[in-house]
Parts: structure tokens; C-alpha cells; sequence
């Protein structure tokens, strides 16, 4: 598979949706700050960078988090700290995680986190496409909480 070539994700859920700020409140920033992971997935990686990845394994229906550029594992658990600090995230789910976190780069690139069913809080990311109707209300959204967030 050429991998110079992005490959688009079937299907953008359009389910996905931010919580309300009201429901990212302090305490529940907090918690997910300490308790939600950034791991990386080698279904989404082409290089395993320093992840401590045995092996990469991109599968051609998952975005590829390194396709423009290698996201180090610092950079990476930064973005999803950052999502979580500025209210970026989905729901919370009855396991105690929001399926989603959402982040926007120093490059103003956006990016989301996604965890499994298995509450962990374990979570892998990728880059939202241009074409994908999320990236456009994530980077709105951003900027409009992280100001009030002081970012």
C-alpha cells in the first residue's frame, strides 16, 4: 500500500459530539487528567517513533497519525492533556471515560483520541482530515474554550 497517500476513514460517525462545557466541569477535568492515558497505536503509525511500539502494523482504513510528520510520544500525551484541560472531549461514558478527546496542535493541526469499550482510559489518536466535518467544529470550539482556558 502507498502510504504517501491518505487514506480516508469509512464512515465519520457523525455521533460524535463535544460535551457541553458545563459538563467539563474542574473536578471532571481533573479525574481525566489523571487518569486517562495516552498509549498509541500501531494501527495508526507507519513509524513507531518513541512509543515503545514492538511493531507497526497501519491497517488502510485508519488515518495515519504520522503521515505528514512524526508525532512524538511527549507532543501526543500533550494533546490529549490539553484536550481534557480546555473541555474538548466527548460524553462521559458509564465507565467513567468520554469515548473522545479532541486537540489542536501548535501547528493548528486537530486531532482526535479514542478509547475502547474496556475502561481503561487507555488512548490512541489521529489526525482529523480536512474533509471530515469534525475538524471544522473542533478547531472552532477550541479556540473558543481554550481562551477562556488561558491557552
Amino acid at each position: 500500500m502507498d502510504w504517501s497517500v491518505a487514506v480516508s476513514r469509512p464512515g465519520n460517525n457523525p455521533k460524535r459530539r463535544i460535551a457541553p462545557a458545563d459538563c467539563a466541569n474542574d473536578q471532571v477535568k481533573l479525574r481525566l487528567a489523571k487518569l486517562a492515558r495516552y498509549v498509541g497505536s500501531g494501527h495508526h503509525k507507519r513509524n513507531p517513533a518513541n512509543y515503545g511500539l514492538l511493531r507497526t502494523n497501519p491497517r488502510p482504513t485508519k488515518s495515519l497519525c504520522d503521515l505528514g510528520r512524526v508525532i512524538p510520544l511527549d507532543e501526543a500525551i500533550s494533546l490529549v492533556a490539553n484536550g481534557i484541560r480546555c473541555g474538548l472531549f466527548s460524553k462521559i461514558r458509564g465507565d467513567g471515560f468520554p469515548k473522545f478527546i479532541w486537540s489542536v496542535s501548535s501547528r493548528g493541526e486537530v486531532f482526535e483520541a479514542k478509547t475502547d469499550s474496556n475502561g481503561t482510559g487507555e488512548y490512541h489518536g489521529y489526525p482529523l482530515e480536512d474533509e471530515d466535518a469534525m475538524h471544522v467544529y473542533v478547531r472552532s470550539v477550541w479556540e473558543e474554550r481554550c481562551q477562556n482556558a488561558g491557552q
